[in-house]
């Protein structure tokens, strides 16, 4: 039987208008995770009301895509589930992946012929493009938490000089 959605944390803000605040669930080190954190993080933004570009809520969507699917293919051996956690502030959302994984990954660039390997870069540019920036701690446990933290306002770009 396929699991379930992961498991609804225990309502811990005030009032069903505020955004603000923290939630921390786990999910398995499984493919069919990554849905299930997307759907759950995408379902929490619209619950919360976060009030969130569209832009915003697509690049940290597709953020939490990245993130998981790199801790199942890359951590699941050491980490058979995998903690998600989304923080919303005033004028900020950041999701954290932890795993109890050691290994501190690096954003690559992939060639053109490649499969797979951009994720991370991936988190990079979209995390940039935001305004917003990104990581990777240890944690006490002595796995990582890789994040993302993104306005929900997206920063206006300049535009080019005029020669």
């Amino acid at each position: 039987m396929p699991p379930g959605p992961p498991a609804e944390p225990p309502e811990d803000l005030a009032s069903p208008l505020a955004h603000e605040g923290v939630r921390r669930f786990t999910v398995p080190a499984l493919e069919s995770s990554v849905p299930r954190a997307r759907h759950a993080v995408r379902d929490l933004l619209k619950r919360r009301r976060v009030p969130a570009a569209d832009s915003i809520k697509d690049s940290l969507l597709l953020i939490v895509s990245e993130l998981v699917t790199n801790a199942v293919q890359h951590a699941a051996l050491l980490s058979p589930e995998i903690v998600l956690e989304i923080t919303v502030g005033a004028n900020w959302v950041r999701v954290a992946v932890e795993d109890n994984h050691p290994y501190r990954p690096k954003a690559l660039q992939a060639n053109e012929e490649d499969i797979g390997g951009r994720g991370l870069w991936l988190v990079k540019m979209l995390t940039v493009e935001a305004g917003g920036k990104c990581d990777v701690e240890h944690t006490v446990s002595g796995g990582k938490a890789v994040w993302a933290e993104l306005p929900l306002t997206p920063v206006p770009t300049s535009p080019p000089p005029h020669l």
